[in-house]
């Protein structure tokens, strides 16, 4: 056991020590994202190796994106538009028109084959995206210079594309609403979706990435005259594009969140102490009293506040958890201010930060209780009658799950203790032949999510079939550890799927490190009896 714990904490301290000396952030480059500046800001430095990246990521049946075919339609329309803005354009590409619209023809093909109505992911602002995306394809389509592209076939002469069910209203909605009102924060990072339709000047000049997007800056610069504003912006671009390989991410710097979601992992098994001080040094410099952002352009979240009071707790040094007080609805936190839909995993996260505080300050902790008991009721309400969760910021229930369950699983009463049984439950009647969990695929990071909801329920009372399956998970995360550059399927929800590779292999060192110790964790049980300590991750 002391071997094991000795290569944890080795392992956890290489980790914690390569995200601090990454301000960035390790996340794969988005072709939703590059596609949107390869459009927009055509006349930055690389646009011609961009161009052959998305021929290159195209598959085979025309689309591109990852998951499931409903999460590869914006991706898709992105891409198209992409590559039809360059076959209008005159600047040379070092690639011919002809490869770039046979491309863009396959990629309307695909969105073709696609159902009318999804249903589609609850993706950020895709209600927005896609139909911004359509007009704008259509309008190249209706282009003379397109019309003569041979390589487009009856694209040339039509049809156009039409906007799936659901979404036109909504995304007019949206631009009156911002014509007349302005561009609120919350839409800053999605700024490409509405930049068509607001005056020059509605958004000032960033400071850095326009709501942490490159879409939403290349479209702001699209629409900004030449000054010493925009060259700013084309700086910051260029720099994100330097470090992530002439590409861009979905969002950047991912700073704030990933420090935050991997200390809280790290954590499930116990803070090695080699991180503590640099999760201390985290702590302090993204704890903030008016509410934390997840990225700099970004509004305050409660998402992002209550992993930041979370990780505080967990690393022994306490923060006020007031800064969550702006997003309390009266029965569970809104995850920001004018949210559409509520995050369930933005709960379990605020609901785990104020327990976990209160441990720390149990004076100042008792008056957050009755707040306490009202998410708790929230939460178990929004269980599905599998036993599972599902939330708007990732794609697999795993995780939803784990984290109802890890936040439940310190409160007492008997509709807790039936909603874990429940979770259980569905965790064992779900794994896969293979010994692995997910959504779509088996994954190390669903398997991890799935190990952390057993061993949490198995603490508290015995889940039937429960031991088997955790054993036959371990052999499935100790060979994803020991795989360099494992590469994890895309899960988590921005405008399309991405893979915050570092926060994912926390979950899998910590959930394996569990695994390896799991008879001398500490938990404390729904009932109150204390059986373990350290597991609120």
């Amino acid at each position: 056991m002391r071997r094991a714990s000795r290569a944890y904490g080795s392992q956890a301290g290489r980790l914690v020590a390569d995200i601090d000396h990454d301000p960035w952030g390790s996340v794969r480059a988005s072709l939703y994202e590059t596609a949107r500046v390869v459009s927009l800001a055509p006349g930055l430095p690389g646009h011609g190796p961009r161009l052959t990246w998305l021929l290159e990521q195209q598959m085979k049946d025309g689309s591109w994106g990852e998951g499931p075919a409903p999460y590869r339609l914006l991706p898709t329309l992105s891409a198209v538009e992409a590559l039809l803005s360059a076959v209008r354009s005159d600047a040379p590409s070092g690639t011919g028109r002809e490869q770039l619209a046979a491309a863009a023809a396959a990629g309307l093909a695909a969105v073709l084959e696609l159902p009318p109505a999804g249903p589609w992911p609850d993706t950020a602002a895709i209600e927005i995206l896609v139909p911004s995306l359509i007009v704008q394809i259509n309008e190249h389509l209706g282009r003379h210079s397109i019309e003569a592209t041979s390589s487009l076939g009856p694209w040339a002469r039509g049809p156009r594309l039409d906007v799936p069910h659901g979404f036109a209203r909504r995304h007019e909605q949206v631009a009156q609403r911002c014509r007349s009102e302005g561009v609120p924060l919350k839409l800053h990072h999605t700024f490409e979706g509405v930049f068509r339709h607001v005056p020059q000047g509605a958004v000032p000049a960033p400071h850095g990435l326009l709501g942490s997007s490159p879409a939403a800056t290349a479209a702001w610069l699209a629409t900004t005259p030449s000054s010493g504003r925009s060259e700013k912006a084309v700086t910051e671009l260029r720099t994100v594009a330097r470090r992530y390989g002439g590409l861009f991410p979905e969002a950047a710097p991912l700073r704030a969140v990933e420090r935050l979601w991997v200390a809280a992992a790290l954590a499930g098994p116990g803070l090695p102490p080699a991180c503590r001080a640099t999760v201390r040094a985290w702590i302090h410099d993204i704890y903030d009293a008016a509410g934390v952002r997840g990225a700099p352009g970004l509004m305050p979240d409660a998402d992002d506040t209550a992993m930041a009071v979370l990780v505080a707790a967990l690393a022994d040094e306490p923060c006020d958890p007031a800064p969550l007080d702006t997003f309390w609805s009266g029965t569970h936190f809104d995850c920001y201010v004018g949210e559409d839909t509520g995050s369930i995993t933005a709960n379990a996260h605020a609901l785990q930060a104020l327990d976990a505080y209160a441990r720390c300050q149990p004076t100042a902790g008792a008056a957050h209780r009755p707040r306490m008991d009202l998410m708790a009721d929230w939460l178990l309400a929004q269980q599905q009658t599998d036993g599972s969760w599902t939330d708007k910021w990732h794609a697999s229930p795993y995780y939803a799950t784990e984290r109802c369950v890890t936040a439940l699983a310190r409160h007492s009463g008997p509709a807790a203790r039936t909603a874990l049984r429940s979770a259980a439950g569905w965790v064992v009647a779900t794994q896969r032949d293979d010994g692995s969990w997910g959504v779509w695929s088996g994954t190390a990071e669903e398997t991890a999510y799935a190990v952390k909801i057993l061993l949490s329920v198995q603490s508290a009372f015995h889940q039937p079939g429960g031991d088997r399956a955790l054993n036959r998970a371990e052999s499935v995360l100790e060979a994803a550890s020991r795989t360099p550059g494992h590469r994890h399927p895309a899960l988590w929800h921005d405008k399309t799927l991405y893979a915050p590779h570092a926060m994912i292999q926390a979950e899998v060192m910590a959930a394996l490190q569990m695994l390896r110790t799991r008879n001398e964790i500490v938990l404390t049980a729904p009932g109150g009896e204390r059986d373990t300590e350290g597991t609120a991750s």
